[in-house]
């Protein structure tokens, strides 16, 4: 009699069916989606916060975003978009070390502003969400490359982690991608205006913040 998990191997592609279908659904909605994140920053008191715990949390913010520049510098406005366009593959700067630095660079923004709105205790929780929410996109976001690369991304998923930065990166063109498309492309005078708009976020959340006491 066989032993161990009874899973049937329908069962679980009916589950990554379901997960990929969720991802592209959150991929649409993503703009919303951290409201509630917003409205409980905003709305729910904390019983006190101190300087260091402001400043704890805007050094979280401050890394969020300079691995998000870091990453737009390299990948350049296609980051911008809601739809499914697709740019070249890039394997470069923190491409080179991690298959999705915008998204961590997404969860060091909202783990620095809970942290310094002093909602300690939140924290996993919000760090739980934002992880099953980028997980179930960069699922979904996965298949949609692969099967437009083709072999060039397979080959990229092999050498780069999901989440999981590695130190060294992989020499130029290793990884997979085209090795002459590198940071030159992109000025950091573009990179600045394509992230204005998360800039801007970021200080009008800290003036929130500060409005709330």
């Amino acid at each position: 009699m066989p032993t161990g998990s009874t899973t049937h191997p329908t069962a679980q592609s009916a589950d990554q069916d379901a997960l990929v279908r969720l991802g592209g659904w959150l991929f649409k909605q993503r703009s919303w989606l951290p409201v509630p994140i917003v409205v409980a920053l905003l709305v729910v008191p904390a019983p006190s916060r101190p300087d260091a715990v402001i400043w704890a949390g805007a050094a979280l913010v401050a890394a969020g975003e300079a691995l998000r520049l870091w990453a737009v510098h390299h990948i350049g406005v296609i980051s911008r978009t809601r739809a499914e366009r697709l740019g070249p593959l890039i394997s470069t700067g923190p491409f080179g070390h991690v298959r999705n630095p915008l998204y961590l660079g997404n969860i060091a923004l909202w783990l620095g502003f809970t942290v310094s709105a002093g909602l300690r205790w939140l924290v996993p929780l919000v760090l739980l969400l934002l992880m099953l929410e980028y997980h179930a996109i960069v699922r979904w976001e996965e298949g949609l490359l692969a099967s437009r690369m083709g072999a060039p991304y397979r080959h990229y998923v092999t050498t780069v982690p999901r989440w999981l930065p590695r130190l060294r990166p992989n020499a130029p063109g290793e990884a997979g991608g085209d090795p002459s498309l590198t940071a030159n492309a992109y000025s950091w005078r573009d990179t600045l205006v394509s992230e204005r708009s998360t800039l801007v976020a970021i200080v009008v959340g800290y003036v929130l913040l500060w409005w709330k006491g």
